[in-house]
Formats: structure tokens, C-alpha cells, sequence
């Protein structure tokens, strides 16, 4: 079983990572092209001609299904990525987890690059999603791109001023960037308020990681043999995990959990 994800850069580790988690014996491809990120500010035209080349690129290594590990490919080129990919390769989105955090009733906060905060797409999941709950979109400029460039400073600035925007009632947050994933314990550190229950992240890692299996016919099987190999493209090219990525638990899981190609 081979599995693709791609994204503009290392947003797609926290999905690698839950399909590790669910298949160690998996063998995983990761297609990105860093050299572009970040995509949110691009037309989407330009969107769409840049992720139709990174999924092609891990589409060369025929996978049996490919994650479409990114909110703004997802938003703007997931039509394209399936029409040229499917039926041949099941092409899996990211969609913010708005569902899930609205069903425990809210209020809910839903940060995400300003790209796609207000946009039509995010709007429309709100309403379909979170009628009757009350739901603040927060832009977070500058957060995916620190994030990706390990930029600690960036990131903690980021953070502060998206919290700064984030109501104090707010009990759940949608990470509605897959980058906000990997730092995704200081997020609830600078939103959780004094003495009232602990907030709810919700990302979307976990449930894609699921639908992959399930648009495959396979399982989930935690317990399998850990020997699922790696094989990381930038730009097309053939290399190694960033160093940026292996700042982060996930990018190291990964490194740990798969076997030297």
C-alpha cells in the first residue's frame, strides 16, 4: 500500500504522521515544492497550476490514493487535482474541521490563513455545519509561513495576535491550516483562559489519514509491521525531510518510524 500527500511545504506532517500511525507498513510519498509557499496569497489559478504539479509529481510514483494535505489546494484546485487524478488515484481533501467543533455546541473560533478566512468556501461550510452556533473567523497572516520556516519568533507573534482576536468564551478552535497542526499545543496555550474547561483543538490529520483507508478498502492497523518506507519529492525532485521539518514531533516521528530507504 503506497500513500501520497502533498501540500505547499511541511503542512502535510501531521497527516503523514496519523497515517503512519494507523499503518506503519504503508509507504509514503510526500510531494511538495516549498520554493512556492506560501500558496493562500496566489490567485487561484496559479493555485491550481502549482498543486497540479506537485500531485503529478507523486502521482509518478503511483500511489493508491494521494491527500490533498493543504486547506488552500483543497479550496481552490481539489476539482482540477480529481478530474486529472481520478478515476486511476483517489484524490482525498482537507476540509476544517467545522463539524466536529460545532456539534459540541461553541462557541467556536475557526483560524485559518486570510486567504481563506471569509471566503465563500469557508462561509459555506459554516452554514451548513454551525447553524445556530455562534463561530468567529480569525486570520492568521504570517503563521503558516513561520511555521514552515521554523521561525519561533514568527510564530509566537502570529499566535499572540490571532489569540488577541479570538474571544475569551471561544471553548474549541478549528486549525484550519494544516501547518497550524505542528504547532498546534502552543496555539492552545495562548487561547486557554484561567479557570474554565480545557479548549478543544480540532484538526483535520486524523479524520483524512481515516478516509484514505477507507477510500483504498484498507484498515487501520496500528500493530503492523513498522517498515512503510519514505520518499519525500521538493519540487519534483527527490531528497530528504527539510530541516525545518524534524523542529517538530511530527516531522521526527516520521524520520524515526520509517526505515532508511
Amino acid at each position: 500500500m503506497k500513500i501520497a500527500l502533498m501540500d505547499s511545504g511541511i503542512g502535510l506532517l501531521a497527516a503523514a504522521t496519523a497515517v503512519r500511525r494507523l499503518r506503519p507498513d504503508a509507504e509514503l510519498v510526500l510531494s511538495s515544492d516549498p520554493g512556492s509557499m506560501p500558496w493562500g496569497p496566489r490567485t487561484p489559478e496559479d493555485v491550481t497550476a502549482r498543486a497540479l504539479a506537485v500531485a503529478e509529481a507523486a502521482a509518478a510514483h503511483r500511489p493508491d490514493a494521494l491527500i490533498v494535505a493543504c486547506n488552500t489546494a483543497s479550496v481552490r484546485a481539489l476539482p482540477a487535482l480529481r478530474a486529472r487524478l481520478e478515476p486511476g488515484v483517489p484524490v482525498i481533501g482537507t476540509v476544517p474541521a467545522i463539524k466536529p467543533a460545532a456539534a459540541g455546541g461553541g462557541p467556536v473560533a475557526i483560524w485559518a490563513t486570510p486567504a481563506t478566512t471569509g471566503s465563500p468556501y469557508q462561509r459555506g461550510l459554516i452554514r451548513e455545519f454551525a447553524d445556530g452556533v455562534t463561530v468567529t473567523e480569525v486570520p492568521c497572516p504570517g503563521l503558516a509561513d513561520a511555521v514552515e520556516h521554523a521561525d519561533q519568533a514568527g510564530i509566537d507573534a502570529a499566535i499572540a495576535a490571532a489569540a488577541a482576536r479570538t474571544p475569551d468564551d471561544v471553548r474549541a478552535v478549528v486549525l484550519g491550516c494544516t501547518h497550524y497542526e505542528l504547532v498546534a499545543e502552543r496555539v492552545r496555550a495562548a487561547v486557554q483562559q484561567p479557570g474554565v474547561a480545557p479548549l478543544v483543538l480540532h484538526g483535520s490529520a486524523g479524520a483524512v489519514a481515516a478516509q484514505a483507508l477507507r477510500r483504498i478498502g484498507e484498515h487501520p492497523a496500528p500493530d503492523a509491521p513498522a517498515n512503510g518506507s519514505l520518499t519525500v519529492l521538493l519540487g519534483g525532485r527527490e531528497g530528504t525531510l527539510p530541516e525545518t521539518a524534524l523542529t517538530y514531533e511530527e516531522g521526527r516521528l516520521l524520520q524515526a518510524m520509517s526505515p532508511a530507504r
